[in-house]
């Protein structure tokens, strides 16, 4: 499957609420739809200026809906799904492998690894999906220009 608008891709995190199925290590289950915002605002926090990071910790859940039966090769999936959206980086962040990484991303994975577990504990507002429109619509068309170029 290949996500072709922000509003398909909005449409699939509104759909991970309620969803619990991101686990807490000796804990219960959280929201994956709280968790991807959570993630997504510590990362702004973080690395203000780095809106694809930001990104690939909200779209993350989507796999898990996408394919809930499929936790070995959902990574991979996700990464297909959002790439031609919101571009190759973004992609290869949701995969998030350090043995794929390119040289110098390796601070992004450690970055998205950390705020992605940071989330699991963390109790504060995240804000709402809505918020991230605007940003998922900017990389979508600057993803969809480079692309008509090639």
């Amino acid at each position: 499957m290949e996500l072709r608008s922000v509003e398909e891709l909005m449409d699939l995190l509104y759909a991970c609420r309620g969803a619990r199925d991101v686990q807490v290590p000796g804990g219960a289950p959280v929201d994956a739809y709280d968790h991807a915002l959570r993630t997504a605002a510590l990362l702004r926090r973080q690395r203000p200026a780095d809106k694809e990071l930001q990104v690939a910790g909200l779209v993350r859940p989507v796999g898990r809906l996408l394919w809930p039966g499929e936790p070995a090769t959902r990574a991979d999936r996700s990464a297909d799904a959002v790439r031609a959206l919101l571009g190759e980086r973004v992609a290869g962040l949701v995969r998030s492998r350090p043995r794929h990484a390119l040289r110098g991303e390796e601070d992004d994975l450690l970055a998205l690894r950390t705020a992605d577990e940071e989330a699991l504990g963390a109790c504060f507002d995240a804000g709402v999906l809505e918020d991230w429109r605007t940003v998922l619509e900017l990389l979508a068309a600057r993803n969809s220009r480079l692309g008509a170029v090639e």
